[in-house]
């Protein structure tokens, strides 16, 4: 894909490396000649141009890059008078970066595709790490709810899946359970085989190598996963 980066501060920055880092073209653009040189080499074109003035704007590949970023947060004024005019030349697909509820708030009048909470999200993500331990793979689907991956804390091994109360108790949906199955291979050496199941028999006793994959709200999943520790 084919994105351009209007903001190559410390977030915009690394969102244009990582973005070529992972194969995707990326156009990027700063006001400031400084930021723009540091990344002349990293990624594939970089403009120095105001984008607050909609002349300067016009010069840029509106109609041929996949997504525009606005990772422009600081500046309240630039960030919306940027995302106001990329909607006055019609770009279809618009990403923007929100400090606080209140720029949130302003960029949702827009009806952008997507708008980025870095700051809010990175703490998030701190106390999930700091709450949850590496044990859990989580994944958000929107602000509230996630799906959960994670192995049997030893607290439930031998509990069959119908005595958990899980769904009833904590209001996490089981999704899938993940039954660790030892085999061999032609050395004859032991290893552990991890398997998905989404069809399980509701009395499956769970066992040290086991897995479960759940959906539910965040905060109900911290409950239940305090419970278990």
């Amino acid at each position: 894909m084919k994105y351009l980066i209007i903001g190559l501060g410390n977030y915009g920055g690394v969102l244009a490396e990582e973005l070529t880092a992972l194969g995707h073209e990326v156009v990027g653009v700063d006001s400031e000649e400084f930021q723009a040189e540091r990344y002349k080499d990293k990624v594939a074109t970089t403009y120095v141009l105001d984008v607050t003035d909609e002349m300067a704007l016009s010069v840029l590949p509106l109609n041929s890059v996949d997504i525009v970023i606005v990772a422009i947060g600081e500046n309240f004024g630039a960030s919306v008078r940027i995302v106001s005019l990329l909607k006055k030349h019609n770009v279809k697909h618009i990403y923007a970066r929100a400090v606080d509820e209140v720029h949130k708030a302003v960029l949702d009048a827009f009806s952008l595709d997507r708008i980025l909470t870095p700051e809010k999200d990175a703490a998030r993500l701190l106390v999930q790490l700091m709450e949850l331990n590496a044990e859990v793979e989580h994944f958000s689907v929107d602000e509230n709810n996630y799906v959960f991956k994670f192995s049997i804390p030893s607290k439930l091994i031998g509990y069959k899946i119908n005595e958990l109360s899980i769904e009833e108790e904590f209001k996490i949906r089981i999704i899938s359970v993940i039954m660790g199955k030892h085999t061999s291979n032609i050395l004859g050496i032991s290893k552990v085989e991890k398997v998905s199941e989404v069809s399980y028999p509701e009395d499956y006793e769970l066992k040290q190598d086991d897995g479960l994959v759940c959906y539910g709200q965040y905060a109900d999943f911290i409950k239940f996963w305090k419970s278990v520790k």
